[in-house]
């Protein structure tokens, strides 16, 4: 079991990351949807403001290129091992930050990673 914060998490059911965030969940994964709305997704509250968690595993990105210098401070202090460039996601310039600071990026879909069993780190 890992931990994994989801960076865009929504309230809407229909989002990826609501649906990322309930899969998570069902695979056994400790999760923290941070977003920028109230709601609840599954048994989780959306997490409104930035705390500082420790020990996480996993970022997964659900915030396109043009939002995501606004979490980029967030993101490096949560220290992951990795992070998750979901579709729509990828930004080249953010992936060689993280790489510079020795975290891990990988674009990929959470959804797909976990249906075939390959979400884990390795």
């Amino acid at each position: 079991m890992g931990k994994t914060v989801v960076l865009g998490a929504s309230p809407n059911p229909g989002r990826y990351s609501h649906i990322a965030t309930k899969r998570l969940l069902e695979h056994d994964e400790e999760v923290w949807p941070v977003g920028m709305r109230e709601g609840v997704i599954g048994s989780e509250a959306i997490i409104t403001d930035r705390p500082l968690l420790k020990n996480i595993d996993t970022i997964t990105l659900y915030v396109g290129p043009k939002n995501q210098e606004s979490w980029k401070d967030y993101i490096f202090a949560l220290q992951p091992k990795r992070v998750i460039f979901n579709p729509g996601t990828e930004n080249p310039a953010m992936e060689h930050e993280l790489e510079e600071r020795g975290i891990e990026s990988e674009i990929a879909c959470t959804l797909v990673l976990l249906s075939m069993g390959t979400y884990a780190i390795k």
